[in-house]
């Protein structure tokens, strides 16, 4: 079902206003094709993600949890699928916060065709993002691959009910990837419904109950609702992360070896990182690793 009315933005890879979180994920989209306020792209934002046969108890979750999160000004990212995705939507946008939907259709189509409203409101209060050109409908191989970009859009990643063979575990282990938190809801043992997330929390997920709990893990890891502080010498040529990676050779250092190097959190790193390169102080390599430049 084609999304009426509002106008359609193409951002490329180098455009500026390209969202910078994405930018420096491996294997950022070439061009997005977007819906809604691009504004929304500059706010810390938290994906709540799952399954879409979800249960009662987990919709009710992923709207408690998006409505925490949302009062707490933090944008909620999903995927406008049916189930738990849908409810964080919902969740976030009835606390009257914003939200990005990340769509394996073309931006200009709804689906499933019961979201239409959803999808309208979700324009009203933010975005709706897809890499696939206008008019593509739905195609089952286009959702694994959007989830690298609902999580390399946010700084956490918050399963609610997964099964074992669940799309949402793809997500997580995107997110992994991309050096962002992982964080689980435990459920009922009695049943099939949430395996998958709780071996995310035997491998080291934090466990979710409240939005407080994801705010208290994001300020762990250096992120806060308003983003990361820089550097005190962040615009210094002495920076820890450029002074580094100057020892570093030809080869750089990749997200794991500059967070050992340099002490920073992780999110702090990531926001770090992020600004250097939009500043062109260092350059992405190949697998994701790091170099300085001679600017």
């Amino acid at each position: 079902m084609p999304l009426r009315a509002e106008p359609l933005v193409t951002l490329a890879w180098a455009d500026s206003r390209y969202p910078a979180w994405l930018r420096v994920v491996p294997d950022p989209p070439p061009v997005l094709w977007i819906r809604g306020d691009l504004s929304a792209f500059e706010q810390l934002s938290v994906a709540i993600v799952g399954s879409r046969a979800a249960s009662q108890y987990a919709r009710s979750v992923a709207r408690r949890l998006a409505a925490g999160l949302a009062q707490a000004g933090v944008v909620v990212t999903s995927g406008m699928a049916r189930g738990v995705d849908g409810a964080a939507h919902e969740g976030c946008l009835d606390a009257g916060g914003r939200t990005i939907a990340v769509v394996g259709t073309g931006a200009d189509v709804v689906y499933p065709a019961e979201h239409d409203e959803l999808a309208g409101r979700i324009v009203r209060q933010g975005l709706i993002v897809s890499e696939c050109p206008p008019g593509t409908p739905a195609r089952a191989w286009h959702f694994p691959r959007r989830n690298r970009i609902i999580s390399g859009l946010s700084q956490a990643v918050v399963v609610v009910e997964a099964s074992e063979k669940s799309g949402s575990l793809i997500t997580a282990r995107t997110a992994l990837e991309q050096g962002r938190e992982v964080m689980a809801v435990p459920g009922s043992v009695l049943y099939g419904r949430n395996r998958g997330a709780h071996a995310l929390i035997k491998d080291g997920a934090t466990p979710i109950e409240e939005a407080s709990d994801i705010l208290d893990a994001l300020g762990r890891a250096g992120w806060t609702p308003r983003g990361v502080q820089r550097c005190a010498d962040a615009g210094n040529d002495r920076h820890p992360v450029t002074e580094v990676l100057a020892g570093a050779g030809p080869d750089g250092l990749d997200v794991e070896g500059l967070e050992g190097a340099t002490g920073l959190a992780r999110g702090a790193l990531l926001a770090e990182l992020t600004a250097l390169e939009l500043e062109g102080r260092v350059v992405r390599l190949t697998g994701g690793r790091f170099l300085k430049t001679e600017h």
